[in-house]
C-alpha cells in the first residue's frame, strides 16, 4: 500500500490534462466576456437606430 501511495504522488501524467483544462477555461472566459461586451454594444446601436427612426430630428441622430 505504501508503494502505491508513493507511486501515485510521483505520477505526473495527469498534469497535461489539467493544464489543458485551465487554458480552455481561461480562453472560454475571454470569449464569454467578449460576447457579452459585443452584445451590449449591438443592443445600444439598435436602440439608438430605433430612436432615430421614431424621432428623426433628434440631436443624437446622425444625418448625412
Amino acid at each position: 500500500m505504501r508503494n502505491f501511495v508513493t507511486s501515485f504522488l510521483r505520477d505526473d501524467s495527469g498534469a497535461s490534462a489539467a493544464e489543458y483544462a485551465l487554458i480552455l477555461a481561461i480562453i472560454g472566459s475571454g470569449i464569454a466576456l467578449a460576447a457579452i461586451a459585443l452584445g451590449t454594444a449591438i443592443s445600444g446601436a439598435i436602440d439608438e437606430a430605433g430612436d432615430c427612426i421614431t424621432a428623426p430630428n433628434s440631436t443624437t441622430c446622425k444625418t448625412s
